[in-house]
C-alpha cells in the first residue's frame, strides 16, 4: 500500500451552508454564491454514496480486503469512543467509494514575503486559512484568481473533511475510498484526528482547530498500535512515522529561516530585490538539504534494506518541487501547537475527559491569549 503523504495536510473542515440547497446559481464556483453552491451539491453527493459498513461487509461481490478494512474501521470507532472519549455517534459508521482520488481539493494562499496564510470566512466554522472544492478545475480556478493578485498558491487534496457533527442527523461523516486503503497506522490516526474536530472547534483560530486535532491523532494513534495492532503494523508505521518526523524537522527549520528573511523587509527595509534574494538562498538550502535527506532514505544502510522505496517518497517529492510560503504556512497550522496540547494531556494527567475539558477552557480565551496560554506549557528551548 502507498504511503499517504497528505498526513502533512491531513484533513479539511468544509463549511456546508444547507440553506443553500434549494439554491442554483449561474455564477463562477469561486464567486460567494458559487462557491457554497458546489459546496452543497458535492457533499449531497457524496452523503447520497454513503452506505452502512455492515451492509457493505454483508455483500459478496467485494474484495477480501475493503471487507478486512471496514471491519477494522468498526474496531477503531469503538476504540475512539471507549478509550479516547470521542464521540459516539453517526459519524464514520458509513462508507462511500467516490472514484476518485480526493474527497476535496484545497486553496491555499499567502503573500510573497510572509508566512501568514489568506483566509476565508463562513457562518459555521468563522474564518479559515484554506477553501475547499468537491473538483479540482474549480480550486484550480480560485488559485489562479488569487495568484493574479500577487498571492504564492498551492492546491492539494486531501482524503477527508469533517463538518464538525453538524450532519450526523443525516447520516455523519462517512468513511471514504479515498483513504481506505492507507497503512493500519494512518488510516486509523486520520479517524480519530476528523473525531477530534467535533470535540471542540474555536471559531477563526485553524492553527488552534489542527494543532489539537493532531495532537488527539498522535496520542490515540500511539494508544491503538501499542494495545490492538499486530507487530507488523507496528514496525510499518514506526519507519513511516521516521520519515515524517525527519521531514517535519526539515520544513520547520526551514519555515524558521524563512520567517527570518522576512522579517528583515521591516526591521531593516530591505528592498524587493534584496528580499527575493535571501527567499531564494532559503529555498535553495531547502531542495538541496531535502535531496540528502531522500537520498538516505533511499540507500541501504550498513548493509540493511533501504527506508523507503522511489513510490513512498513520492509524496514529498511532490511537496518540495511545489513548496512556497502557501505550503508552509498551511503546513505549520497542523505542526506548530502540538507539543503544547500534548504537553496539556500530560498535565491534565493523561485523562480525555479532563483534557478536553482543558481545551474547551481554552477556547473561551481571545485569540492571542489561547496561543500565549499554550505555549507557556512547552519547555523554553521550545518556546518560539
Amino acid at each position: 500500500m502507498r504511503q499517504p503523504f497528505s498526513r502533512l495536510r491531513a484533513s479539511s473542515t468544509l463549511a456546508i451552508s444547507l440553506a443553500l440547497a434549494g439554491c442554483a446559481s449561474t455564477t463562477g464556483p469561486t464567486s460567494a454564491l458559487g462557491y457554497y453552491w458546489q459546496s452543497v451539491r458535492g457533499h449531497m453527493q457524496l452523503m447520497h454514496a454513503a452506505e452502512p459498513i455492515d451492509r457493505w461487509i454483508a455483500r459478496t461481490d467485494i474484495p477480501p480486503a475493503l471487507r478486512e478494512r471496514l471491519q477494522l474501521a468498526q474496531r477503531a470507532r469503538a476504540f475512539a469512543v471507549a478509550e479516547l472519549g470521542l464521540p459516539d455517534n453517526a459519524s464514520y459508521r458509513r462508507y462511500a467509494d467516490l472514484k476518485r482520488p480526493a474527497a476535496v481539493w484545497n486553496v491555499v494562499a499567502a503573500p510573497p514575503y510572509a508566512l501568514t496564510l489568506h483566509t476565508w470566512c463562513f457562518p459555521v466554522t468563522g474564518c479559515i486559512g484554506y477553501r475547499g472544492y468537491f473538483t479540482e478545475a474549480d480550486a484550480q480556478a480560485e488559485a489562479a484568481e488569487l495568484a493574479a493578485q500577487g498571492l504564492e498558491v498551492e492546491v492539494y487534496g486531501v482524503p477527508a473533511y469533517s463538518t464538525l457533527g453538524y450532519m450526523n442527523w443525516a447520516g455523519g461523516d462517512p468513511l471514504l475510498s479515498t483513504f481506505i486503503a492507507w497503512p493500519e497506522g494512518d488510516f486509523v490516526r486520520l479517524l480519530f484526528h476528523e473525531l477530534a474536530h467535533q470535540v471542540v472547534y474555536a471559531k477563526d483560530d485553524t492553527l488552534f482547530n489542527e494543532s489539537f486535532a493532531t495532537a488527539v491523532e498522535r496520542i490515540g494513534i500511539a494508544q491503538w498500535l501499542s494495545t490492538q495492532s499486530t507487530p507488523e503494523a507496528r514496525d510499518a508505521f514506526a519507519t513511516s512515522e521516521a520519515r515524517r518526523s525527519a521531514f517535519r524537522a526539515l520544513t520547520r527549520a526551514t519555515r524558521a529561516r524563512l520567517a527570518t528573511v522576512y522579517e528583515q523587509k521591516e526591521a531593516l527595509a530591505l528592498d524587493v530585490q534584496a528580499l527575493a534574494a535571501m527567499k531564494t538562498e532559503a529555498m535553495q538550502q531547502f531542495h538541496a538539504d531535502y535531496a540528502a535527506l531522500r537520498t538516505r532514505w533511499l540507500q541501504p544502510q550498513n548493509g540493511s534494506a533501504p527506508q523507503a522505496s522511489t513510490a513512498q517518497v513520492a509524496g514529498y517529492d511532490r511537496w518540495v518541487a511545489k513548496a512556497n510560503n502557501a505550503s508552509f504556512a498551511a503546513q505549520a497550522a497542523y505542526d506548530e501547537l502540538v507539543p503544547a496540547f500534548e504537553a496539556l494531556f500530560e498535565r491534565e494527567r493523561r485523562d480525555w475527559p479532563r483534557f478536553y475539558d482543558a481545551v474547551r477552557q481554552l477556547t473561551q480565551q481571545p485569540l492571542p491569549q489561547r496561543h500565549d496560554t499554550l505555549r507557556a506549557l512547552l519547555p523554553p528551548k521550545n518556546t518560539p
